[in-house]
């Protein structure tokens, strides 16, 4: 099973690209936790810092979108379920003036 991953400016960063490919077990359910856990084991300590608060939520200012859908305002965006060929954004406050 295979998500794609789309980043934006900080992430972009700490990743060092823009979109990255991640893969998992056919038979494994895949939700946005998981996914987002497997990219701070992979990125580590700068990855989790900017991405989770203290309590394990996603930071509020964070927009997540699977396939260009917001699902940051529901209650339980961090169980919501990925399939194969969708692709999360996670994407920063956007500023204007």
């Amino acid at each position: 099973m295979q998500i794609s991953i789309r980043y934006f400016t900080t992430l972009r960063e700490i990743t060092g690209k823009k979109e990255e490919k991640i893969f998992f077990q056919e038979n494994q359910k895949i939700t946005v936790a998981l996914t987002l856990k497997t990219l701070s084991d992979k990125y580590g300590k700068p990855f989790t810092d900017y991405t989770f608060d203290p309590k394990g939520q996603i930071k509020n200012f964070l927009q997540l979108l699977i396939n260009g859908v917001s699902i940051t305002t529901s209650n339980d965006e961090l169980e919501v379920t990925l399939q194969n060929g969708d692709t999360l954004a996670i994407l920063p406050p956007v500023g204007g003036g």
